[in-house]
């Protein structure tokens, strides 16, 4: 017989692993990365609403969901087992919306908190009159569990109709899943006619994957087809490695033809007394509840290391990202520098302004023509890099993510930003000229506008601009210009570098509100580990 292994230290590692399943993200639309996020969402479903609270609680009643394709006659099997009208149903498809659990009376409290199925809401609503409205829907988008409870159903078993597994509602579906992750045991119903659905065989193959206590139910089959039918359903779950399983038929009968009776006690008599059997024979029930949750412990050997790989190759794929954009803007970074040193600055209007000083040209027209020449260098390098980075992020699929091409692609914005910047680079090279005349004997000899628009062309113009050096000196004595020189040049520096690196930072600032890190990966696989030592 299989055992529960209830010590507090497993415990301890699966809540740790818990924790790191929920922190990891897939944002990238990488090729695995839906599959990652529908199995990280799987798994704390799992987890949270299945084998938490059984360990904590081994001694909790068992809980068998009732999960299946539209039409099925999970509702009609459900009140048949209880022995009265608890979950509606009917023609209409997908007719069970809230999802409805039936226990004893004296098990209600095991259902009534948060032990399982956290997220969905409690309401609890008293035996009605059969013509009653059964279905309560949720309230301000809540997701909805009723409770139901029924003497007819012995201590020990709780009973969980689930919405549709195919239903045409994505909720519905994402709904019925979470449910199924929370059993003890998976009744899986199907038709005769639907038999061979690809989606409850994707659910039965997942059971067999996970290794879960699982039955099937062949439901609404026609006395004259009873033996073909369950011939060739048993042999498909042989071929699928499922011939062990439980499995068992329920005919179709004027009941269950509308939805709208109970079937017959003969024709769910089986099912019932399996049921009962494992809720309530202590053997039966050890084994049932500790082989479905052994089997989620043993799944997570091979859905955490996959959780891992798709985590590594969103930050692989993250730091492709990140490097298109460091290279881009490295590149255009030592193309400035190589632009200032060459004087390139001092070209077009700029250098018409300066061989126009002092006679037709003032001085702060000078410094405008230079502020706007550094401009549009400035402009032109971030426009480059932008188009680099947006070339080699086409070639990547994990530049699709949303809020990453938002990188405000107008001009106009960079400019503004730019020529604040560049403005503020003046003022201080103002400041410094000024700074510099007060300390000097013949202060009042100088004109400040004049000394700063000549530092700026010393700095900006290269050879162009050679004889700036020799009036500033003449001005301010060659003491004074070497210092100006020195104090503008790391002021220069210091602007451009800022200038870049924002530019550079609000490119890299989507991709790092992903918070897509290299820690997941290792920290998934060093909480399974600890897991594994714990078992």
């Amino acid at each position: 017989m299989v055992t529960l292994d209830v010590r507090p230290q497993l415990l301890d590692a699966l809540s740790a692993l818990r924790d790191r399943v929920a922190a990891a993200r897939f944002p990238l639309p990488l090729a695995g990365a839906p599959r990652a996020r529908a199995n990280r969402d799987e798994l704390l479903a799992q987890l949270d609403d299945y084998l938490v609270p059984r360990l904590r609680e081994p001694h909790a009643p068992v809980l068998a969901v009732i999960g299946g394709s539209t039409g099925a006659g999970k509702s009609t099997l459900v009140n048949s087992l209880v022995g009265r009208r608890v979950s509606e149903a009917g023609v209409l498809r997908p007719t069970t919306r809230t999802p409805v659990l039936v226990c004893h009376p004296e098990d209600h409290h095991w259902f009534s908190g948060m032990r399982v199925l956290p997220g969905l809401t409690r309401v609890w609503v008293p035996h009605q009159d059969p013509g009653e409205e059964l279905l309560t829907p949720g309230e301000d988008g809540k997701r909805i569990l009723r409770i139901e409870t029924a003497e007819t159903l012995p201590r020990g078993l709780a009973l969980l109709d689930a919405p549709d597994i195919d239903s045409l509602v994505a909720e519905n579906r994402v709904l019925a899943a979470e449910l199924i992750c929370a059993a003890d045991i998976w009744v899986m119903v199907t038709t005769a006619a639907r038999y061979a659905d690809a989606v409850p065989w994707h659910l039965l193959r997942t059971a067999k994957e996970y290794r879960v206590t699982l039955v099937t139910v062949l439901d609404r089959v026609p006395h004259q087809v009873v033996s073909e039918v369950s011939r060739q359903y048993g042999a498909l779950l042989t071929k699928a490695g499922l011939g062990h399983v439980p499995r068992f038929t329920v005919p179709e009968l004027p009941e269950s033809a509308w939805g709208g009776g109970l079937l017959p006690a003969t024709a769910v008599a089986a099912l019932r007394a399996w049921l009962i059997q494992h809720a309530q024979d202590p053997v039966a029930r050890q084994d049932v509840v500790a082989r479905t949750a052994h089997g989620v412990l043993d799944s997570l050997k091979s859905r955490m290391p996959e959780l891992a790989g798709a985590a590594a190759a969103q930050h692989a794929a993250a730091l492709r990202l990140t490097a298109a954009v460091e290279g881009a803007y490295d590149s255009e970074h030592n193309r400035v520098r190589g632009r200032l040193q060459s004087g390139a600055v001092l070209a077009g209007g700029a250098l018409k302004r300066w061989r126009a000083f002092p006679l037709d040209c003032t001085a702060g027209e000078l410094f405008d023509a230079l502020v706007e020449s550094l401009g549009a260098l400035l402009l032109c390098a971030v426009t480059a890099a932008d188009e680099r980075i947006d070339e080699a992020w086409r070639r990547e699929p994990a530049a699709g993510a949303p809020g990453l091409a938002e990188h405000d692609p107008t001009p106009e914005n960079a400019e503004h930003r730019i020529g604040v910047a560049v403005r503020r680079w003046r003022r201080e090279i103002e400041e410094c000229a000024e700074e510099e005349l007060r300390d000097l004997d013949r202060g009042a000899a100088a004109d400040p506008e004049a000394v700063s628009a000549l530092v700026a062309t010393v700095l900006l113009g290269g050879r162009r601009a050679r004889n700036a050096g020799e009036r500033l000196a003449e001005r301010i004595g060659a003491h004074g210009a070497l210092r100006l020189r020195d104090r503008g040049g790391r002021l220069l520096t210091t602007y451009v570098d800022r200038v870049l690196q924002t530019e550079r930072e609000r490119r890299l600032a989507p991709l790092d509100g992903l918070d897509i890190h290299v820690e997941p990966q290792a920290e998934l696989i060093a909480a399974l580990s600890v897991l594994q030592k714990e078992r």
